[in-house]
């Protein structure tokens, strides 16, 4: 027995590993192989009438090259970053456009706009959604993290034909569909058992978009050390997976599989279009409904994902390298805006880091009007301008919102530390007060971290401004006079893995005030955790346990119970 360590050339991706231990393994008398991408080395464990030139044959034809550990000289030690002028240019100029693109579009309002996710949605209305969904935030979400992939796949493989190259486009959206329909199923059977916590997915977009930020700068092949950087799963599960397949030749299979699992793996990623679905089909109670709601929507998806797979499979030379640097600067930039999100819910103080998802960040003067602080602000789809206030401690803040362009989650805002959570009417300024009683900071967003993040810098008021008193603003409403019955409805619901939202059709009387008595059998994740009265600008939270919504019905008709992104949850019949 002999152990030999060889300098491994050739080797372009984690999968090289995986494919020369097996190459190596089927000379006779080789016992154990381990190699190393990050160190390009190969230790083997072999007989002692095993050589080099049997080991170089057995990997030779998939264009490797095995080298004497003493035969080589002392490595160069590559630079730190390329100095290529060329191609600092070329990334400056995709940069521009990107960014040039995107304030034209939302000049012109070209953005699509969020939809609204209601009940009795058929699933031609639901292919519809993803159609739309496809063009924004999912193409933000599902689309960078598909150039990710399949880019570095290519990378990998240079001589692969248009058609090979389109495969891990293809099983990504295969993987994308598969785990739409079984999740979505599972959600639909299962109720919200299945529901993620904002934390855990803060900490999921963290995890993509770091993940999407490493694959962008490695593409633009700036920074040599970088490609020691390997995400991949673990060898012995890529090893399992050769032996019950019979491909130990072909390089492909390890694209066709994690193609697939980063397809599936779009499911629990924050695209608010999926969210609201997923959201849609916990009250459904029924695996058939769950699994076509969400197979509908995937189909939806797979034009525009299809379209970008094609066009990076079959473009050829420089039109390649321009959309692979394209695809790269947009991946990266994705990666970096989905950042500030993802800390937000994972519970991050994003505030302190200098930076935010919306553009506005100027610190507005503190202007005191009849001893309060006044503060106005502007929410326009799902940013607030500006998103940064200097406010004084002890003195009552007045804040005046403008929502009346507020998208999705945005239509309510929160502020954990101080106990508010509001809904923002679509025809008015909506006032909050409350009271900054200690010197740190306050920190806002819509309940589900993806609108904003906003902060509230509170300063300490060392010229002694007296500020005015703050009355305790009573919002229990009594009977209309004009009523004869002033007893107050009471009514129950309850919320539980087995049933839902339980039951969730009331019939009640006009003038009359309502007590929606609710009973949380588990913690509500994402805009589930928000009840909404939009009608009433009714907002309410909801613990685990028992708790309290209060309104009183004004006008007859259908009063809906929605989250925070508008997904009906409940209904009020006003006789």
């Amino acid at each position: 027995m002999k152990k030999l360590n060889l300098n491994v050339k050739g080797m372009t991706c984690a999968s090289c590993e995986v494919l020369l231990e097996r190459g190596m393994k089927k000379v006779p008398g080789v016992h154990k192989v381990q190699v190393s991408r990050s160190k390009e080395k190969a230790y083997i464990r072999c007989d002692n009438d095993v050589n080099i030139e049997d080991l170089q044959a057995a990997v030779a034809d998939k264009g490797y090259t095995l080298i004497p550990h003493d035969a080589i000289d002392t490595p160069i030690r590559p630079s730190f970053i390329v100095k290529n002028k060329k191609k600092y240019a070329e990334i400056g100029a995709v940069l521009l456009f990107i960014v040039g693109a995107y304030f034209i579009l939302n000049q012109f309002d070209l953005l699509p706009k969020s939809l609204g996710i209601t009940d009795n949605m058929s699933y031609g209305f639901v292919f519809v959604i993803g159609l739309v969904a496809a063009t924004s935030t999912c193409l933000a979400v599902a689309g960078g993290l598909l150039l990710a992939v399949a880019n570095k796949h290519n990378e990998a493989n240079p001589h692969l034909t248009g058609r090979q190259k389109f495969q891990p486009h293809i099983w990504f959206n295969i993987g994308r569909i598969a785990s739409y329909v079984l999740l979505g199923g599972l959600i639909g059977a299962l109720g919200s058992v299945l529901s993620i916590s904002p934390k855990v997915t803060g900490i999921i977009t963290i995890i993509a978009s770091v993940f999407m930020i490493i694959m962008g700068v490695q593409l633009l092949q700036i920074f040599p050390w970088m490609n020691k950087i390997q995400l991949k799963m673990p060898k012995f599960i890529a090893h399992k997976i050769y032996d019950a397949s019979h491909q130990e030749q072909s390089k492909k299979a390890p694209g066709k599989l994690s193609s697939f699992l980063f397809g599936g793996s779009t499911f629990f990623l924050p695209c608010g279009f999926t969210q609201a679905l997923q959201l849609y089909v916990l009250g459904t109670g029924d695996f058939v409904t769950g699994a076509l709601v969400m197979l509908a929507f995937s189909l939806g998806t797979l034009p525009a994902l299809a379209g970008i797979g094609a066009f990076t499979s079959f473009a050829k030379g420089k039109t390649q390298r321009h959309f692979t640097t394209f695809s790269a600067v947009l991946v990266i930039m994705l990666g970096i805006f989905a950042l500030p999100n993802g800390m937000v819910l994972a519970g991050a103080n994003v505030g302190d880091l200098g930076f935010s998802a919306t553009s506005a960040t100027n610190i507005e003067g503190i202007e005191i009007v009849d001893g309060f602080q006044i503060v106005k602000m502007k929410v326009e789809s799902l940013d607030y301008y500006p998103n940064k206030f200097q406010i004084l401690e002890g003195v009552p803040v007045r804040w005046e919102i403008d929502g009346r362009n507020a998208q999705g989650c945005a239509q309510v805002i929160s502020v954990p530390s101080k106990g508010i959570t509001e809904f923002l009417p679509q025809n008015d300024i909506k006032v909050i007060e409350f009271t900054p009683d200690k010197v740190g900071k306050i920190r806002f967003s819509c309940t589900m971290g993806m609108a904003g993040p906003g902060v509230f810098d509170v300063i300490p008021n060392t010229q002694g401004i007296k500020g005015a008193e703050l009355q305790e603003v009573q919002k229990e409403q009594g009977c209309n006079p004009e009523f004869q019955q002033c007893n107050v409805q009471k009514v129950q619901m309850e919320i539980s893995r087995e049933k839902g939202f339980y039951p969730n059709d009331f019939e009640v009387q006009q003038g009359v005030p309502v007590e929606l008595e609710i009973d949380a059998k588990l913690q509500l994740g994402g805009c589930m955790g928000t009840m909404v009265l939009p009608k009433y600008g009714v907002t309410h939270v909801i613990p685990k346990g028992k708790s309290t919504l209060k309104f009183t019905p004004t006008e007859k008709g259908i009063v809906d119970v929605t989250c925070s992104m508008g997904s009906k949850q409940a209904q009020f019949r006003v006789i």
